[in-house]
């Protein structure tokens, strides 16, 4: 097995690079997808590079959307021979420490994906709380299942590059931040397993977020509508599967 941490990027070009100084430890290959960053984050990203020879860098040439700079370092992963990614996002927000736990989970299981189900500290702001209760209860509407999924929208997860790459390379996604939450869902439906695990998640007092309110929760809203109107034709998959015991 070959693992690779996949850390798409916009604008957080110093967390990342802080980012990638502790994940160069366990000797996987750190692959930074530059979403349309500004100069000052290309920079952090050029000195990444230059911690090791481990690190490379992929830039899209516009700001295109957190989906598509992860399925662009899929693609990159699949080519380099990679077995798997380890997503994390780049605002440093993920107890990094946890990542020996996800790992031993995805080795356990190499076919399936390990997700993280965060515990969040008081500095999380009480809008992203309930904005994620009402996509995980969507989630678990069109999976059927409150177990599997208990997190749709953690960035901290661990993919099978195999069965992931040909999932993302047919079809229409949603590129932006309701990416997370449908190719898990649609992975559900594919019959992949899907482990979730806690995380401890902390939001910065002086961190950049990218989540627009209105824009993001009306894509998350249109993702849902395509997923609940697509559900009818993967019930009969899900329930065999629950009658099997899977």
């Amino acid at each position: 097995m070959k693992y690779a941490f996949l850390l798409p990027v916009y604008n957080h070009g110093k967390s990342a690079y802080q980012e990638v100084g502790t994940l160069l430890e366990y000797g996987f290959d750190i692959i930074l997808v530059d979403d349309g960053s500004d100069d000052e984050t290309r920079q952090w990203l050029e000195k990444a590079r230059g911690l090791s020879g481990l690190v490379t860098v992929l830039t899209l040439s516009r700001n295109s959307g957190k989906g598509a700079a992860v399925v662009r370092g899929i693609e990159a992963a699949s080519a380099m021979g990679l077995t798997h990614v380890f997503q994390i996002d780049a605002d440093g927000q993920h107890d990094l420490e946890a990542v020996p736990r996800f790992l031993e989970a995805s080795r356990m299981s190499p076919d399936c994906a390990v997700i993280g189900h965060p515990v969040f500290d008081s500095s999380v702001p009480q809008e992203r709380l309930n904005g994620r209760k009402v996509a995980n209860t969507f989630a678990h509407i069109v999976t059927m299942d409150r177990t599997s999924i208990v997190d749709c929208m953690c960035g901290f997860r661990i993919y099978p590059v195999a069965t992931l790459a040909p999932l993302v390379a047919r079809g229409h996604w949603d590129y932006r931040m309701g990416f997370d939450i449908e190719v898990l869902v649609r992975m559900y439906w594919k019959g992949i397993g899907i482990t979730s695990l806690p995380v401890k998640v902390t939001y910065p007092q002086d961190a950049l977020s990218h989540f627009h309110p209105v824009k993001d929760n009306v894509r998350i809203s249109i993702v849902f509508t395509r997923l609940c109107i697509a559900l009818p034709l993967h019930i009969p998959a899900m329930l065999r599967r629950r009658r099997r015991g899977r």
